[in-house]
């Protein structure tokens, strides 16, 4: 059904977000072109890449699922005339950060048109892990401020009520900018959707902007969520029934859903709630200080493998491991001891929570 007869659901969230790992790069419009591209369109143009590239294929999950995604919305009904804009994908080193966004407009008739706005996730750069890892360091990374100034720059395009979505970094970049853009563009925000994302730091969820519109978030995770309980949240998810197992329930393609919505799990697993309960004490014990020293020395043994992504990390993990060993024996002793202080406390934490339990 076509979205002018039944409004956009939860699922449809779904469906956007997981199409935001889509690389859309020189085949979506950028934010400073006025044009469009339907979900058909993209479809076909992508259909072209794969069959003149069929060995191009790629490791990374996120990006296979929104192929898959793509594949499968292009001829829809409810998707296929979507007009796709104001697509960006930018990638600093020197800012660590890792930012993607999409918009479209959904719904034919001017009564049911909505501007819809989707932050990517974290992808699977070096840099883009590095900066999520920071957002227990400071209140507002990069990517944060961006999709906030991303946000007011593209609602002004079109002035049909907004949708704002996204999954891991993705949603938390939806909350953010919705909590801290301009209150004209704030007014306009009918839902956010957040799905398994990490939240903020106090004083984000204590601000006038978060509050303003804690009401219009809908929030999921999945029965053993573990990106999605990382720091502080003001909202109650949804606790969603999926496929997949442990980690991999982060995975929006495992998730269960029914035509119009998520299949309720009711609470969290005994395992997720465990462990999360021990990475949360563990957190809270270390100071930024620490955190900060920690986050770099990790991120400068994975950049020694003289890889860019994770996908490098695993596909060539017999030089990744020997460059692990490698920085590990070279490592500063400041460093190497603040490093085996802090695994050393994960490891208590883990045994008191247990023996905890066991009693």
């Amino acid at each position: 059904m076509e979205f002018d007869q039944f409004p956009f659901n939860p699922v449809d969230n779904i469906v956007f977000s997981q199409l935001s790992y889509l690389p859309m790069d020189g085949i979506v419009p950028g934010p400073n072109e006025r044009n469009t591209i339907t979900v058909e369109e993209l479809a076909a143009k992508y259909a072209v890449i794969q069959r003149d590239n069929p060995s191009g294929s790629t490791s990374d999950i996120t990006v296979i699922d929104a192929i898959s995604v793509i594949n499968a919305i292009g001829s829809s009904p409810r998707y296929k005339d979507c007009k796709l804009f104001a697509y960006t994908n930018n990638i600093d080193l020197d800012q660590e950060k890792q930012f993607a966004a999409f918009c479209a407009i959904i719904g034919k008739k001017h009564s049911s048109k909505r501007m819809l706005v989707v932050y990517r996730g974290t992808d699977m750069t070096l840099i883009g892990w590095k900066e999520s890892f920071n957002m227990s360091l400071i209140t507002s990374i990069p990517s944060q401020k961006e999709a906030v100034s991303y946000l007011e720059k593209t609602a002004v395009r079109y002035h049909y009520p907004l949708i704002i979505a996204g999954h891991s970094k993705g949603g938390n970049l939806a909350v953010y900018a919705s909590a801290f853009c301009d209150k004209v563009t704030q007014k306009r925000i009918t839902v956010i959707y957040s799905n398994d994302a990490p939240g903020f730091h106090k004083q984000v969820i204590e601000s006038r902007g978060y509050k303003a519109i804690c009401s219009r978030i809908q929030a999921f995770i999945p029965q053993s969520s573990l990106i999605g309980m990382l720091f502080d949240h003001g909202e109650t998810p949804m606790v969603i029934k999926s496929t997949a197992s442990g980690p991999m329930q982060h995975s929006l393609s495992s998730w269960e859903v029914t035509y119009n919505n998520m299949v309720d799990a009711g609470e969290l697993t005994e395992q997720s709630r465990f462990i999360n309960n021990i990475i949360s004490k563990w957190i809270n014990q270390i100071d930024e200080g620490q955190r900060q020293q920690f986050i770099q020395a990790i991120y400068k043994i994975l950049v020694s493998c003289d890889a860019d992504s994770v996908i490098d990390l695993t596909d060539d993990w017999k030089n990744t491991a020997g460059g692990i060993i490698n920085a590990l024996i070279n490592m500063d002793k400041p460093t190497k001891k603040l490093m085996g202080k802090i695994i050393g406390d994960l490891f208590k934490t883990a045994r008191e929570n247990f023996f905890k339990e066991q009693s």
